[in-house]
């Protein structure tokens, strides 16, 4: 209403806890109130978002870490993560990345720079083989070395609370589970307040600056679906329950932390929040590409169970082969050292149809699998991995 206004609003003087706004790159009042439900939903004190999930990482990251510093991170993330901490910030701006065992606490620990390590990542679940980081542990150490651990929460949202384990940073990726629809590209950042402000900032900040701001429009459809988001998860995680459990009894090779033969179903147990289960994320071994591959065409392509694709979060179970889609960009050496298996499945389980029909169209596609293994035993010999029946 005043001309001085606008000064003062370039000036800092004046902002968005005062409803004041200069411009929806900077803030905008829908995406804040978008950001307020995910800090609730986090437990952190401010949250913002952005225009993908990989931008929310990056310029976290940026924002933390500056040029020349160095990131510890886990061998075994998102293979866009992993470009972008191998290859992309190295050569772009000088930031290093070392990649350790996130499970084996010592080699954290000793592969934090005193002085030059500024942020130890990981993920909450990591994608693709479900390992699970042990939060707590991983904050007493970033606490302890002065660094700031920075988890995303993609796989896992409602089902464990970074932040409130010790994170002090939790980033989504909200196309998934968050979303549920499979139609919007977004992300989030969740935090302390004065992370989000700085991010903000006129002269400093990395999403300010670089622009990957959540578009207002994306942001009222998704506040529209954070209500039911706990409902969803609920009933992902049901559904990966029963089918991990039938795959099992079955004699697949099946991975779900929700089993009590998964490495880290008793430290997933003991951080996930009451009542959320285990996750909708689930992964088969078929032991070679070309079974795996032979599977997946029968379970979308005759039976109908499920969709190939490489996204997540969807009422329509998702999958695909993890070595040749979502972790291609590492190489076969990199995905060795992360555990990722070239026959292995990631499957993001659905809740659309009746349990018991969607089982029945994957008994129907895994019989004419096994009926292709008998009329051609020698099909897969020679690509690694024995015969699963």
């Amino acid at each position: 209403m005043e001309p001085d206004t606008m000064r003062r609003l370039f000036a800092g003087e004046l902002g968005p806890e005062r409803d004041f706004f200069i411009y929806s790159r900077h803030f905008n009042p829908t995406v804040l109130n978008l950001g307020r439900q995910m800090a609730a939903l986090e437990g952190t004190e401010a949250a913002y978002c952005t225009a993908s999930g990989m931008s929310a990482i990056a310029a976290v990251l940026l924002q933390l870490v500056g040029a020349g510093g160095h990131v510890v991170a886990s061998k075994c993330l998102y293979g866009g993560t992993h470009a972008l901490l191998s290859r992309f910030l190295p050569r772009a701006c000088g930031i290093r990345a070392t990649f350790v065992d996130a499970d084996d606490i010592h080699a954290v620990r000793a592969a934090v720079h005193e002085g030059d390590t500024k942020v130890i990542y990981v993920e909450t679940m990591a994608n693709p083989t479900l390992a699970v980081a042990d939060v707590p542990r991983l904050a007493a150490i970033a606490r302890e070395k002065g660094v700031k651990l920075v988890v995303d929460n993609t796989f896992t949202p409602m089902v464990v609370s970074p932040a409130r384990l010790g994170a002090d940073v939790v980033v989504h990726s909200v196309s998934k589970f968050i979303s549920g629809g499979a139609d919007i590209i977004a992300g989030a950042i969740c935090g302390p307040a004065s992370l989000v402000n700085s991010m903000m900032d006129l002269q400093q900040g990395a999403l300010m600056l670089l622009g990957p701001t959540m578009n207002a429009k994306v942001a009222f459809e998704i506040s529209e679906r954070l209500p039911h988001l706990s409902l969803r998860m609920k009933e992902h995680s049901e559904r990966a329950m029963e089918y991990a459990v039938r795959m099992k009894k079955m004699g697949l090779k099946v991975v779900y932390p929700g089993l009590p033969d998964h490495p880290h179903h008793s430290r997933l147990a003991a951080l996930a929040n009451p009542g959320y289960g285990f996750g909708g994320m689930l992964c088969l071994d078929m032991g070679t590409v070309e079974r795996a591959n032979r599977l997946m065409h029968h379970l979308q392509n005759t039976t109908q169970f499920g969709l190939m694709a490489v996204s997540l979060g969807y009422y329509e179970t998702l999958m695909s082969c993890s070595g040749s889609s979502t972790s291609s960009e590492m190489t076969p050496q990199e995905q060795a050292e992360a555990g990722i298996a070239p026959g292995l499945i990631r499957m993001s389980v659905g809740y659309s149809g009746t349990l018991e029909q969607r089982w029945a169209q994957f008994e129907r596609a895994l019989a004419l699998l096994h009926q292709h293994q008998h009329q051609h035993p020698d099909a897969d010999v020679g690509s690694g991995g024995g015969s699963l029946f």
